[in-house]
């Protein structure tokens, strides 16, 4: 048998590539119960303001675990949050994917995003470097953590009406 015929459970890059995009399209979609099913349950969805900084001990625009990432849905899909009212229609381009590592079922994941967000007729332009932690599932890839450092973070940004 070649090397060629070898079944291993490594995760392609093509793979990673179209979860992300996956991903990206059911936000633009707004579609977030899917987003959340995307989710392994544990682990972190967080936007830093100190991209090198210590996520659990300093403040971030967004640090949540599986109950606040339901909730933050929550308030998007009832209106009740300001900053989706009315909610901004955005399209995501996802790009230039890198492995860091894969240890077994677990690929850690770079990616950059450029996110167009179109509210109140004017335009927005946001860059974002993306780190995954993915895990592989008897349902496929699942999100452990997402870590979106926007190139502005610490400049003024405004409330952002959808997620990264």
């Amino acid at each position: 048998m070649n090397s060629m015929s070898t079944i291993t459970s490594a995760v392609t890059l093509q793979e990673i590539a179209e979860f992300v995009w996956n991903e990206a399209e059911l936000l633009d979609r707004k579609d977030y119960d899917a987003w959340l099913a995307l989710w392994a349950g544990e682990g972190h969805y967080i936007m830093p303001i100190n991209p090198d900084g210590n996520y659990e001990d300093e403040l971030n625009l967004c640090y949540d675990d599986a109950k606040m990432r339901k909730m933050r849905i929550e308030r998007f899909q009832a209106g009740f949050s300001i900053s989706s009212a009315p909610p901004a229609q955005t399209i995501r381009t996802v790009s230039r994917f890198v492995i860091e590592a894969q240890d077994g079922e677990t690929v850690t994941l770079r990616c950059a995003q450029h996110l167009i967000e179109d509210k109140f007729g004017r335009q927005r332009v946001f860059g974002a470097n993306l780190r995954y932690v993915l895990l592989r599932t008897e349902n496929g890839l699942r999100i452990r953590d997402k870590v979106a450092t926007l190139l502005n973070s610490d400049g003024e940004l405004t409330a952002l009406s959808y997620l990264f």
